[in-house]
């Protein structure tokens, strides 16, 4: 079903040499026999405590898992249920005590919080990297290195109602929008905004324009350089300005509302996340979830939200830790099981390729290349400048779009050099 322990010996090389000339009550007794003539060596024994933490949202995934790696490796792991408001503040303050936990599962964006606190380690996850979608390696990278090991994905796609269209032809959104109109309904195609605007749902056509929040490294990490300004920002909110003109895009039109007419049937698509197609297939509609096309050229690229599991820095069982993270977390049987329990794509590319669901095989396709949400500090205070601004291009209060997109980039490296 997994890696035999042997093999685990070998990733934690350093670690089984330090621990190979006596016992570590907490972290298993090694042999102490030195290789002869080619012989296998025998692999610490798996012993003691692992502490997890998990909140309310994820607990009752995490528990039938937890309960299979005890059983397969004697391991007892207590694992601590923590409020999902308290979970992260907590762990930031109580791992420099030494009073954390050894693992905790959570989402990638915390990740550079963690990295900044000192209380993660990176982990190691060597050719197996190759095994998981890019984007969800990539947002658990910082700075060169993974802090996480990833289990599950989400993002949005375009969901049509195929009683209305059977099928789409466009390759590109202004051709969706025509079908859109075509097909006689009252929208063409429903994008979700609100007064305050929603950057999220806006990406996939933003990162069309080669205009991302911010740059990457070759490793995927971002920086805190922002990418969205210059002239294919400029193209992107002239675009904006073009849908709010046409009715595409209206600030009257937030999540609730946007739901709403999509289950009335009046629109043909609708762009959304797996949160919402529950509502739609049990409501009796034939859905099928595909790609957004690009509106500037580029790939459309939404932003992927990834689940996984950190290792403190100041774990008192790092071995076990590692055990569960890096070996047993990362299995396609364990992938697919959280699958199964919690209803998200596994981040494992074989796992997510035998997800029998259509719906969910689809938000895969649409997400295989997608940009992982920036877990970098400066991305909190990017939100509230970039959704208003949309919206203010959208409903026609900026005449000058490009105008009002650079000063919205100059208020977003004010903020980011105020910060530093």
């Amino acid at each position: 079903m997994r890696r035999s322990i042997p093999a685990f010996a070998a990733v934690l090389g350093l670690a089984l040499t330090l621990t190979a000339c006596g016992s570590d009550s907490d972290g298993g007794t090694a042999e102490t026999t030195a290789p002869a003539g080619g012989e296998e060596t025998t692999a610490p024994a798996l012993t003691g405590t692992l502490t997890m933490w998990v909140d309310e949202t994820r607990i009752d995934v995490m528990k039938p898992i937890v309960e299979q790696f005890q059983t397969e490796t004697g391991v007892k792991v207590d694992l601590v249920q923590k409020v999902s408001g308290d979970i992260r503040t907590d762990f930031v303050s109580q791992v420099p005590t030494g009073e954390g936990p050894d693992v905790i599962i959570g989402a990638h964006d915390w990740t550079g919080e963690f990295v900044n606190n000192g209380v993660v380690a990176p982990i190691q996850l060597g050719d197996k990297a190759e095994e998981f979608s890019t984007s969800a390696v990539q947002a658990f990278t910082y700075d060169g290195q993974i802090y996480g090991a990833p289990y599950a994905i989400e993002n949005i796609a375009l969901v049509r109602n195929n009683a209305i269209l059977p099928e789409t032809k466009a390759t590109t959104f202004d051709e969706l929008v025509a079908e859109g109109k075509a097909a006689g309904k009252t929208y063409s195609v429903l994008i979700q905004q609100g007064d305050q605007g929603d950057a999220y749902h806006l990406y996939p056509l933003q990162t069309s324009f080669d205009a991302p929040i911010f740059t990457q490294d070759a490793d995927g990490s971002y920086t805190s350089e922002l990418g969205l300004g210059g002239e294919n920002g400029d193209k992107f909110a002239t675009y904006l300005q073009k849908l709010g003109q046409e009715k595409v895009l209206d600030p009257a039109l937030g999540g609730d509302q946007v739901k709403e007419a999509f289950l009335a049937g009046e629109s043909p698509y609708i762009v959304t996340g797996p949160w919402y197609t529950t509502e739609f297939t049990n409501a009796g509609l034939d859905i099928s979830v595909l790609p957004v096309p690009s509106a500037g050229g580029s790939e459309a690229k939404p932003f992927v939200g990834v689940q996984g599991a950190f290792i403190s820095a100041k774990s008192k069982n790092p071995v076990l830790a590692n055990e569960f993270v890096t070996n047993f977390l990362t299995t396609e049987a364990v992938q697919t099981e959280l699958y199964k329990a919690g209803g998200r794509l596994p981040a494992l590319k074989t796992a997510a390729a035998k997800v029998d669901d259509p719906v969910l095989a689809g938000f895969n396709e649409a997400g295989a290349t997608g940009a992982p949400m920036p877990s970098i500090p400066e991305m909190g205070a990017m939100w509230q400048f970039w959704g208003t601004t949309q919206v203010q291009i959208i409903g026609g209060q900026a005449t000058d779009p490009a105008g009002a997109w650079n000063t919205m980039v100059t208020n977003m490296q004010g903020a980011i050099d105020s910060a530093s």
